[in-house]
């Protein structure tokens, strides 16, 4: 499940790409897939292990483009341990809402990203999260859980600070939203719910098949409840630094 447009953001063969905070590893497994040289960069030892096992199957099965690279770095989002200038495009998806203080790892998406490079940043969208919130507080209030709601504008402003031009936004994942309702509203850890399993079913099938129909819904949903909301910026040619 994409949350970034690729359509929006393109990336391909020979591109030097940043997969900032990939947890599973859903991106840079498509990032890779599209022949990019992909770093996914993560805290968590677990996560990084599955992908770079994913990254070796990949290999194996030919799934990806001669010359492409993939590679997992354990690293922190306050500190990224690449040289300024090093990518050519760099995602951070559903990470931001995470970090206390979310304007250091800005100025460091910033750093590493090179003069004319692309950057996608995707959050929980302002209404459906604030939903979530209101229905369980065990949602967010967990170690390493949420510790802000982004309005859009307010994201965009906050990136714009740390040196970046904003050149779109979109909303997605709007069969999402009314699913995390039902996990909050019954229990976020409630899996075993009925109601929670069937809707989790519908979207495996959905994910699998891609029918026309709930294809078409979702589109017609995005604008109003997208779970996700994505802002695609450009660093500029003449980068300055960002401002304090």
């Amino acid at each position: 499940m994409l949350t970034v447009d690729f359509a929006r953001f393109p990336v391909g063969p020979g591109d030097r790409v940043l997969d900032m905070g990939c947890g599973g590893g859903r991106h840079a497994f498509a990032l890779y897939r599209r022949g990019a040289d992909v770093v996914a960069l993560d805290r968590s030892a677990a996560d990084l292990d599955e992908v770079e096992q994913m990254f070796a199957a990949m290999r194996t099965e030919g799934e990806v483009p001669l010359g492409a690279t993939a590679r997992a770095v354990r690293g922190d989002a306050y500190a990224l341990p690449f040289a300024d200038d090093s990518f050519d495009a760099v995602i951070a998806a559903e990470v931001l809402e995470h970090l206390p203080e979310d304007e250091r790892a800005m100025a460091e998406l910033f750093r590493v990203l090179r003069p004319g490079g692309l950057l996608a940043v995707t959050v929980p969208r302002w209404g459906p999260e604030k939903v979530c919130w209101a229905l369980s507080d065990a949602y967010h209030e967990v170690e390493g859980g949420h510790v802000r709601i982004y309005r859009g504008d307010d994201l965009t402003r906050r990136l714009e600070r740390a040196g970046l031009e904003a050149v779109g936004t979109g909303h997605t994942h709007g069969l999402h939203a009314p699913y995390w309702w039902l996990k909050c509203a019954v229990g976020v850890d409630n899996g075993k719910h009925p109601l929670v399993r069937a809707y989790h079913r519908l979207l495996v099938w959905d994910m699998m098949h891609a029918p026309i129909f709930t294809r078409t819904l979702e589109r017609l949903l995005d604008p109003v409840i997208g779970k996700s909301l994505v802002v695609y910026l450009r660093k500029p040619e003449r980068a300055c630094a960002a401002v304090a």
